[in-house]
């Protein structure tokens, strides 16, 4: 039985509760969520419970209705609240997860098994300052792993560097040789920060020093567009061109100049996208192509987007591939989701995007009535679109002048600084967009 109500009368009564139960009534699961998602953290547990309990059986997720199911019935039971929260963390929804770990970790004294899936929940939405000042509030009670080695990984995501090495000098050696690579990381992740440092700014405007220190990818080019907007360098849909697929190619030359970077080869992974690519590098860095092989090394990999090769016959298994890097082997992708980021973290991107059209796929295009249609994809050889791309024109889109600097001279001045540094350790997934926020589309 529920706490207030019964299971046949219960219904929510907050206002923006109710409209997200009506949206139920009409049969849309997603759009009810999403008025979840909108009303304020402080709705009632137990009547978003009610909401999430009716959407996750619509959905067939027994584990997170039952879930909600109890937590409608007690909301002031701290493992009723934790269930719920980790519930909705393992289902993909860790912001409905948030209010009711806070709550649980309130009602149990603090404990830490609720603070590490609280933590959890505010990595998994980018919330790294909120995750910190969490961890920070319960120092004195922390365990060195995971506790504090979160809060390093929780201070770095968040931008405050000084916090993270303070505390990383702290943390000893893992007794448990399976926090080791995790360490490793770690310690590759500051070394990083440090060259970053000297390389520019690292501020919260700093994309191209922050996408390095984070995940080791030097990042190309930088959207000339919406600075103002909030865009920050990155884009949001994006219409590609063979001119931006050049401009990317070439700051890839200019990188491995810089880094002393010696390829003997570029690698064409399978998919379509990425060969036609694969074959303009070859071009600009006067190198062979010849097809992907796992562990080839002094050679360059070309993507042009590793979300699309995951996507391929056999992706899966090559993504997988490419996680350990082989000596001398570099990961180009040219096109990198910052809103989803893939499985493995290029070593060099030539751009962060949300959404991509490649210059070959069906770009929108204005109809014969004025209106506008997509076009077909492009089916010529590969070769020849290629050959497009090595033609076509490198020099930098003016954009709405906003924008910082983005020139040749500054890439490279970057490139040099960071050499030390790049091309260390495994190429694992890094979900977080960092402490330089961009505006984003639904």
């Amino acid at each position: 039985m529920f706490s207030r109500r019964s299971r046949r009368t219960a219904r929510p009564t907050s206002p923006a509760l109710r409209t997200a139960w009506e949206t139920l009534d009409a049969g849309d699961v997603p759009g009810a969520l999403r008025q979840v998602r909108a009303a304020r953290e402080d709705q009632p547990l137990d009547e978003v419970a009610l909401v999430v309990a009716r959407a996750a059986g619509s959905a067939g997720f027994g584990d997170l209705a039952d879930a909600s199911a109890a937590l409608a019935a007690a909301p002031e039971d701290p493992r009723a609240l934790y269930d719920f929260g980790y519930a909705c963390v393992e289902r993909g929804v860790p912001d409905l997860a948030i209010p009711a770990l806070r709550a649980a970790l309130r009602l149990s004294g603090g404990a830490l098994p609720v603070l590490r899936e609280l933590v959890s929940a505010y990595e998994d939405e980018g919330r790294h300052r909120e995750a910190v000042a969490e961890l920070a509030r319960h120092e004195d009670r922390l365990a060195d792993w995971p506790d504090r080695y979160l809060l390093v990984f929780n201070a770095v995501l968040g931008g405050d560097l000084e916090l993270a090495r303070r505390q990383h000098a702290l943390l000893p050696d893992p007794e448990d040789e399976r926090w080791r690579p995790a360490r490793d990381r770690q310690d590759r992740m500051l070394a990083r920060a440090a060259d970053a440092g000297r390389a520019g700014r690292l501020d919260a405007a700093d994309l191209r020093g922050w996408q390095y220190v984070l995940g080791g990818t030097v990042l190309g080019t930088l959207s000339p567009y919406g600075y103002d907007a909030g865009m920050n360098g990155r884009y949001a849909w994006l219409q590609d061109t063979p001119d931006q697929c050049l401009r990317g190619l070439l700051r890839l030359r200019d990188l491995l100049a810089a880094t002393g970077v010696r390829p003997r080869s570029v690698s064409l992974l399978p998919d379509r996208d990425s060969r036609v690519l694969g074959l303009a590098a070859a071009e600009v860095l006067g190198l062979p192509a010849e097809p992907f092989a796992p562990g080839r090394g002094d050679t360059v990999v070309v993507a042009y987007d590793l979300d699309g090769l995951a996507a391929h016959d056999g992706g899966p298994e090559l993504v997988g591939e490419l996680f350990e890097r082989a000596p001398g082997q570099v990961l180009h992708a040219h096109a990198c989701c910052w809103t989803d980021p893939p499985a493995v973290t290029p070593d060099s991107a030539a751009l962060l995007h949300q959404s991509v059209v490649a210059p070959w796929g069906p770009q929108l295009r204005r109809s014969a009535d004025g209106g506008v249609e997509r076009g077909p994809a492009d089916d010529r050889p590969e070769a020849e679109i290629a050959a497009g791309i090595t033609a076509a024109d490198p020099s930098p889109d003016p954009g709405d002048g906003d924008g910082p600097a983005d020139g040749d001279t500054e890439f490279a001045a970057f490139a040099t600084v960071v050499k030390g540094t790049w091309l260390r350790g495994e190429r694992a997934r890094v979900r977080s967009a960092g402490p330089v926020p961009s505006s984003r589309f639904a």
